[in-house]
């Protein structure tokens, strides 16, 4: 699998194509985006294993002169659909997100090696248990208490991070705003699932805040996480048709559906390669 985002010229599918060709390279699937408004190109190009007498690795190693001739500033990646990704889940004691995960990952279907399950508290502990997940518990203070045993938290939940060098790290309702060093250690990696559909009603109780405007669509947004709460690149996003006569908690209820699947949508995406992060907006070849 090879993705790559560069400035726009002419010329720059050819030098793609040809190198994987005189690698011997088979181009089994081949998705394009030409973004006029930043002059910037990006792709997504899967390249049949078999048609290679190499691995990634050295597919990585023969590549990297061609990116460079493609442009210094370009950003590119080499990844093995063969190889499984590993993935961290961050919970608190929200339920519906964590059951979902465990549930397409222990059918396959969304074949991926849950490193831990890491949570805030210890409730969904005997939940990932079940399902054969490794769990820890961070104590974090309630809100308003002392800052340092916040940064012990955290300090914490990095090192339990670090120790499995995940390559997507899910905040399945965590409930926690991330420090901006961490944002910045998780760049990339870091997904959330905001029950909202963003930029609208950020931050806590965005359901009740929909119901107390009388909105009539509800929804929730998949997004990288940054240091600016809420603001990170979106990856996915859907709604819901919701009227007068529902109440904030039915609105909650309902809004969970969506969660589930946008942050499922989101996340498979993710691990497959198919998000292109370029400042503040991504590209996604469904």
């Amino acid at each position: 699998m090879l993705t790559l985002g560069c400035r726009d010229e002419v010329g720059v599918v050819a030098r793609i194509a040809g190198a994987i060709g005189e690698m011997g390279g088979w181009i089994a699937e081949a998705a394009y985006h030409s973004d006029p408004e930043t002059g910037w190109f990006f792709t997504r190009q899967v390249v049949r294993a078999s048609s290679l007498p190499f691995g990634a690795a050295e597919l990585r190693r023969r590549f990297a002169p061609v990116a460079r001739q493609i442009g210094a500033d370009a950003g590119w990646t080499v990844t093995d659909s063969a190889d499984r990704k590993s993935v961290v889940l961050l919970v608190s004691r929200e339920t519906h997100c964590l059951h979902d995960l465990l549930g397409r990952f222990s059918s396959g279907e969304l074949p991926v090696r849950l490193a831990a399950v890491i949570g805030n508290h210890a409730s969904l502990g005997p939940v990932a248990r079940a399902h054969g997940a490794e769990f820890h518990h961070v104590a974090f203070p309630a809100a308003g208490g002392p800052r340092q045993d916040k940064d012990r938290a955290f300090a914490e939940l990095r090192a339990l991070v670090a120790d499995h060098d995940p390559d997507a790290i899910v905040l399945a309702r965590f409930m926690q705003i991330i420090p901006p060093e961490l944002c910045a250690e998780w760049e990339g990696r870091a997904i959330n699932i905001h029950h909202s559909f963003l930029p609208s009603f950020i931050g806590a109780l965005p359901y009740h805040q929909a119901h107390a405007r009388g909105v009539k669509l509800i929804g929730a947004t998949c997004h990288y996480v940054t240091e600016h709460l809420d603001a990170g690149p979106i990856i996915e996003q859907d709604v819901i048709r919701v009227d007068h006569s529902d109440t904030a908690p039915e609105m909650v209820r309902r809004g969970r559906d969506i969660e589930r699947l946008v942050l499922a949508r989101g996340l498979r995406w993710h691990l497959e390669d198919r998000v292109l992060v370029h400042g503040n907006r991504t590209v996604v070849f469904r």
